[in-house]
């Protein structure tokens, strides 16, 4: 199955570590299989993840915080989240994660 990601909303978060990091959350997409060759559509899958601005993975805990995977770094947001054009009713995708 291939799968793209759709870019949701990307925000400033400050680590426990004291940096500052730039998280990015994605829908993922999935190509509709169902249309005949030569036509690109892709659907939700109904599900999205958090990555850093390197790719690294970033896990959304049940509480609502937000830890790098691999590392423990804990974040917590700063400032206003920024929001990719037309993603305000998609960002439900992230918390069904």
């Amino acid at each position: 199955m291939d799968i793209k990601l759709n870019l949701l909303e990307s925000f400033q978060a400050r680590g426990s570590d004291g940096r500052l990091y730039k998280v990015m959350g994605y829908e993922r997409l999935a190509r509709d299989q169902s249309l005949p060759r030569g036509v690109e559509h892709w659907a939700s899958t109904g599900t999205g993840e958090y990555r850093l601005s390197d790719g690294s993975f970033v896990d959304a805990q049940s509480d609502g915080s937000l830890r790098v995977h691999h590392s423990g770094v804990m974040l917590a947001r700063e400032g206003a989240s920024e929001a990719a054009p037309g993603a305000a009713a998609q960002k439900s995708a992230l918390r069904k994660r």
